[in-house]
This record gives C-alpha cells, structure tokens and sequence, in this order.
C-alpha cells in the first residue's frame, strides 16, 4: 500500500507544477494512437498471459493507465467522434456512420491544437474515418486517400489499410514534422474482423489470429515510440493510447462488436503518457469522451464551453480517486438498421443498466461478464440507474445545434446504400425510445445470421445469401430489412421477377421506404416493367432528392418509351444533383445528340471525357459530335482515342 500511495503522490504533482515545467508542457508534442477493436484484456498491461505486447506495455509503465475506461458507442466513427470532440452522440448528432458527417462547426481537438500553433497530421487505417465523414477537420495532413469505388465489391469495414502501411506514413509525416511543436494522430485498424495477422503473427498465433492482429499493431506501435525516443521527443510528448471499442468474440452471443452494449465491446485500454513521467493506475471509471479535455487541460489550454467529457487531471491527483460517476453508453444500429430496439446504459463503479425492452441490471464487482440480470432482483437500484440515465440523456441532449445527419458525397452515399448501411430506419425522433420494437437480445441470432448473409452478398455469394436471408425470413417473416436485403440479392443476381416480388412487399409494407422504392423501380426497368419503373423511380426522387442515381435510371426508361424530351430532363436532373457524374454526362450528351442538339452535346460528353479520360464510349461520343458540328479534325482524334484505349 506504501507503494501504490507513492504512485499516486508523483501523480498528483501533475496538477501542482512549478511554472516552468507549466511552460514545457503547454508546448508539448501530441501523439494519439488509436487501435480499432481492441479489448483491453487481450493486452499484457492489463494482465493478460497469451500475448507478447511489449510496445504497449512498456508504454503503459510509463503512463497513468486507466483500468475501467468504456467507450460512448461500440462502432468505430461515433467512439472517435466523441473522443476528438469531447461530446456524446445526444449532441454531435454521431450515432452511426451510414449517413453521418461530423459537422465542421463543431470543434475538434485538432482544430484547437492548430488554432495554438500545432502542426496536425492524421494516417487512418480504415475507410470508415475517411475524410468524407469530418473527422479530418483541424488536421492539416490527413491520410486516408481509400478508393470508394471498391464499395461495389467489399465490406466497408474491410476497407482497410495494413498497420505496416500506416505506420511508414506516420512516420512520413513525423520526419518532415518532428522539429516543429506538432499533434499526429494514427490509427491502427489490424485487429478489426475478419482476423488476418500477417507472418509472423499468423504462425505465432496460429489457433488466436485476433491475438495476431493485436501483436501486429504493438509492433507497429513500437516504431512511432522508437522514433519519438531517437529524436528526444518522448520525455516532452503526451502520448495517448486507446482502443475505440472492443469485440464481443462470442460472448453473449455477439460476434463482432456494435450491436450489444455489454462491457465486452465497451470495455477499452486507455492510457496517457505525460511529460512528467509519472505513472500509476486509475480504477475509477472513465469515458473515451474524456481524452480531449483532458489532453487541454494537461496542455494548459482552455477547452471549448460545450466539451461534455470531463477533465480527468484532478481524478489523477487525487488518488484516482473520483466520486460515483455514471457513465453514458448507446447503440443505435439495431434500431437504424433493422428497426429493433436502441440500447442506452448507464455504468458506475458497481452497476451497469442497460434500458431495453426488458431493461437489465448487473453487478459490476460480483459479476464483470455480466452474465446475471438483476433487475427484477433489485428493482429499486435499477429505477435509481434509469433515473440517472435519463438525467445523462437530457444532459448530453442539449443543445443539438450541431448535430447533423447529411453532408456524405452523393457517390459514397450511393455505395453505401447498395451495401445495405443505410438501410431501413425506424425514422422518427431519436431521443426517444419506442419500447414496442423487438428486444435485441432476442434478435441476435437472427442478426449474424443476417450479418453473414450481407458479408456473403457483398463478396459475391449471392445464392448463399439468399438462402441465409430466407432462413432469416422464417424466424421473422414481417423483417422489412431482411426482405429489403433479399431483393437486393436476388436483383444482383438478376432474378429480377423475384427481387421485384420481395421488394413490392417492403414497398407495401413500408411506403415511405426510399431505397426499397429505387430497387424496385431498377428491378422493373430490368425486367421490362417500364411504366412501373417510372413512377418508382419518380417517387424515389420525391422521397430523396439526392439520388442522382434515380434520376439517371429515370431517363434511361424514358429514353427506352422514346419520351426523349422526358429522357433529357432527367438526365439533366442527375448531373444536376451530382456534378461529376461521368456516366450521367456521357447519357445526356448521347441523348442531345440524338435529338438533333449535338452543340449542347458536346458540352456534356466533353465534361465526361474530363472526368474518366479512359473511357472509350465517351471519346467515341464526343467525336461523333464534333462530326455533327463539323470540326472534323477533332473528331479524329476523338476516334482516334476511343479505338486506342478499346485495344487495351
């Protein structure tokens, strides 16, 4: 005991520094280290045996490690979201990631740290933090630079780059940036499912591959700290390690992470290295929202008056010591997804409540797996845990004026939605809970049986898709999502009579159900059904203005009824909503030329030869209308390139 109080006597000199040690560490170096889906008990510092870590261990020796930290959402860009911006989702509006963009107003611990003179630089590991979603605001160099049209083929979340990659551009960055008072961000996103370690980890952890993944990213860990040790930065930089969420590895019943709020994927390692080199342990619970006002505050810079999180140098000084706080938890993916109940909890140092259609209740130090609902055993603590979430709801809720929930580039919205991320929505007002929805815990076998169908689909096996999501449909044959999902399967299969059969079901049970009425109205066009495909496509783009692609649809099926001044409007109406779309441009300029406007045409496909210069259609087009005009040398070489690039 002598011991752990001198630990926490160094530790309380953080907060009662001489004025220039005040100084040095206003002008320290930042370092934010990030590994996606890592469980902190799958780390040597927190006591696990089957694991060399010994970058993150040694690194945790030197830090205030904090034992019980929890993430605010168990999903990659929300977690972040609250980490860089110190507010919970009830604010900034970040439930999700299918159809959500951080709003630019809102600020970042980037955006201080530049405002104060810091270089910023980002390297992210996975398509999900691409910059399109907004946490790229306040870096100066932000690295993700994923190509989002490989969305037609994979998983999102499978979008990633290797953690050897990310640490060579990190370390990029850091060469050309280490002289200068700087703030770098990187993101390791190894031991995100599927489990893949490259060697030597898949050998070393041939029967534990997550554990691979995990070995993986401490390796590459170690050469940003080896670095920073080489250039004398260590001592005088905070360096922040923190999973985002963890994994549920089967417990109950949770393969991945996301949909259950159990600690088993909100449970995270976090640890801060301060330039004071002290060290120690907090037991007291902490939330990932408390890593940007607290990297402020050890910085001496003030934090923005609307941060959430809480500054957590005086629980340092203290002891570890911080009262009976309760700690905010939410998951919205059953409810955005599958239109099944949201979960809220609220955690303290000994309980954790989970509101659901049937709440739960567990005791944190009898029970840390949580396997033992107690709430009808003690009603009394579970109402004091509502009321205390409900108080934390109302707290993080107000003022929502920065919360938004568009902003996604019309390309990636569209890639999005034919995977099935912004699928159906319960809609409505998301601050309130409709208990009349089905409870997760008896959707989440039927959910990774659904979850495996979606993986299959998207990598190509469609028939195992559709068998998959007809078993799904037997355990619950009112599942619009489910149905949705099978039409989309069978579409991309092209058994168009099928998909059009699933589809006008969701449509009939769902009206206002916007992708389900596009993909009927494609599946109608495909199958000759034009008439019916107009008024689909017409009420998708009265549903959602934005769907570039429902108008483009909405002027081929003119096109094929000969409605050409019908077909024009249209596909003037796509470019319209969606500047750079090159196909739309080459079909509108195809179609001018057609109808005897080959000047008009010309700007048109000329804008889509800008746009894909490799493709020979649109030289061929081009040239045909610069035949039309008479400017026959440039329609030469218009044909010219299309029959070049058509050899290749």
């Amino acid at each position: 005991m002598a011991f752990v109080r001198g630990i926490f006597l160094v530790l309380a000199l953080v907060c009662l520094l001489p004025q220039s040690q005040a100084a040095d560490m206003k002008s320290s170096n930042v370092v934010v280290i990030t590994i996606d889906t890592l469980r902190p008990d799958h780390l040597g510092c927190y006591g696990y045996k089957q694991i060399r870590t010994p970058a993150i261990d040694s690194l945790a020796a030197e830090s205030v490690l904090f034992e019980r930290a929890y993430t605010v959402v168990p999903v990659t860009l929300p977690s972040h979201s609250a980490m860089f911006t110190g507010t919970y989702p009830p604010f900034s509006g970040m439930h999700d990631f299918s159809a959500n963009v951080l709003n630019p107003q809102q600020p970042t611990l980037a955006t201080i740290l530049r405002q104060n003179g810091y270089a910023t630089g980002a390297v992210v590991g996975s398509a999900v933090l691409d910059s399109r979603f907004g946490l790229n605001q306040g870096f100066d160099f932000y690295y993700d630079h994923f190509d989002f049209s490989r969305l037609q083929e994979s998983n999102l979340d499978e979008m990633e780059r290797p953690g050897n990659v990310v640490a060579d551009e990190t370390l990029a960055w850091l060469a050309q940036n280490y002289r200068k008072k700087f703030f770098l961000w990187m993101h390791l996103y190894d031991p995100h499912f599927p489990y893949r370690p490259p060697p030597p980890y898949d050998k070393q952890y041939v029967s534990q591959p997550y554990d691979g993944e995990i070995a993986f990213a401490d390796a590459q860990v170690a050469r940003v700290l080896e670095f920073l040790k080489a250039k004398g930065l260590f001592s005088n930089t905070v360096i922040v390690l923190a999973g985002d969420h963890g994994e549920g590895l089967g417990e109950h019943g949770e393969k991945t992470h996301g949909f259950f709020i159990y600690n088993s994927t909100l449970h995270v390692p976090f640890m801060m290295h301060l330039p004071t080199r002290s060290a120690g342990r907090v037991t007291t619970p902490v939330s990932l929202a408390d890593l940007m006002p607290t990297v402020l505050a050890v910085l001496h810079i003030p934090a923005p008056p609307k941060v959430q999180g809480k500054d957590l140098t005086s629980l340092i000084s203290n002891g570890g010591s911080g009262g009976d706080r309760s700690l905010y938890s939410e998951t919205y993916l059953p409810r955005l997804h599958f239109n099944w109940s949201e979960l809220k909890g609220a955690q303290n140092a000994s309980y954790h409540f989970i509101d659901a259609p049937r709440p739960e209740l567990y005791d944190l130090k009898k029970d840390p797996k949580e396997t033992t609902n107690l709430f009808i055993e003690k009603k009394a603590v579970g109402e004091e845990m509502r009321a205390k979430l409900n108080n934390l709801i109302r707290e993080y809720s107000a003022n929502q004026e920065l919360a938004q929930k568009t902003g996604l580039d019309p390309a990636l919205m569209e890639r999005l939605k034919s995977l099935g991320y912004a699928g159906f929505s319960g809609g409505g007002d998301l601050t309130v809970s409709n208990r009349d929805l089905p409870d997760p815990k008896d959707r989440i076998e039927l959910y990774e049986l659904i979850s495996e169908a979606m993986a299959d689909a998207q990598h190509g096996r469609l028939q195992e898709s559709i068998d998959k999501l007809t078993t799904a449909l037997k355990a619950e044959p009112k599942s619009v999502a489910t149905r949705y999902l099978l039409g989309l399967s069978y579409y991309r299969l092209h058994r168009f009579e099928d998909a059009k059969r699933e589809l006008a079901q969701v449509v009939s049970a769902s009206p206002d159900y916007t992708l389900a009425v596009f993909n009927l109205g494609l599946a109608q066009a495909r199958s000759g059904d034009l008439d019916g495909a107009i008024t689909n496509l017409k009420r998708t783009l009265e549903l959602d203005a934005t769907n570039f692609s429902a108008a483009f649809n909405l002027g081929v099926a003119y096109l094929q009824k000969k409605q050409i001044p019908e077909s024009i409007a249209a596909l003037e109406q796509s470019v319209t909503i969606y500047p750079d779309y090159a196909e739309g441009h080459r079909a509108l300029g195809e179609v001018l030329l057609y109808a005897g406007k080959p000047s008009d045409g010309i700007t048109h496909l000329q804008r889509a030869v800008n746009l894909t210069p490799g493709d020979p259609r649109a030289h061929a087009s081009l040239g045909q209308a610069l035949a039309a005009v008479g400017r026959r040398a440039e329609s030469e070489a218009e044909m010219q390139k299309a029959q070049q690039l058509g050899q290749k």
